[in-house]
């Protein structure tokens, strides 16, 4: 049964997690590998059409598992899992093609060596990461700066701006969900909270 923190959000047993902490690490963690990931799906799954599907899979079941422990390294986490599903739906289907299971196996080791595509993909995510920054309120970027590049804790960010650390955490979650509003081409409005 999931306990109440002093905000009165709910929090996950024994982890000390809160869905909406949950939430922010997949949207820091995940969500930046979706060009590559979406790349990976395309090169190994010969139906187009399915890829939103298979990427939403990916989604569910990477997300599913952050609510029980969040992964120790989500990227490989993410692709393991991609590639698992990739493999079960191929077990699913009457014909298993032979390339599509050794292509999967060839991939598995380069998942972690950066080729030139994926250095200008990540080079294009970064700038557009940086600009989706830049259009934050300054109280929001000031906060999410602090606490996702600097890693400042939320009590050193407010002893900082002179700011109550619930004021710190209200203000972090603005602008992460407003910098996944902005990443995801919807109008930004960091006062949004769900």
């Amino acid at each position: 049964m999931a306990e109440k923190s002093e905000t009165g959000r709910e929090r996950l047993p024994s982890l000390g997690m809160s869905a909406p902490e949950v939430m922010e690490w997949f949207l820091r963690e995940v969500l930046p590998l979706e060009g590559i990931l979406i790349q990976f799906l395309r090169h190994n799954w010969r139906d187009s059409a399915d890829i939103e599907d298979l990427l939403h899979d990916v989604y569910v079941r990477v997300y599913e598992v952050a609510l029980k422990q969040i992964p120790d390294k989500p990227k490989p986490f993410v692709f393991t899992t991609a590639r698992n599903l990739l493999i079960s739906r191929v077990r699913t289907r009457n014909v298993v093609p032979i390339e599509a299971v050794a292509d999967l196996d060839a991939l598995g080791m380069a998942i972690d060596m950066p080729g030139p595509d994926r250095s200008a993909i990540a080079r294009d995510e970064l700038r557009r990461l940086r600009d989706a920054i830049d259009r934050l309120p300054p109280h929001c970027r000031n906060v999410v700066i602090m606490r996702r590049i600097e890693d400042l804790s939320r009590s050193e960010i407010a002893v900082r701006l002179g700011l109550t650390e619930g004021t710190v955490s209200v203000y972090l979650s603005e602008g992460m969900y407003a910098l996944a509003d902005i990443l995801n081409g919807e109008p930004a409005d960091p006062r949004r909270i769900p």
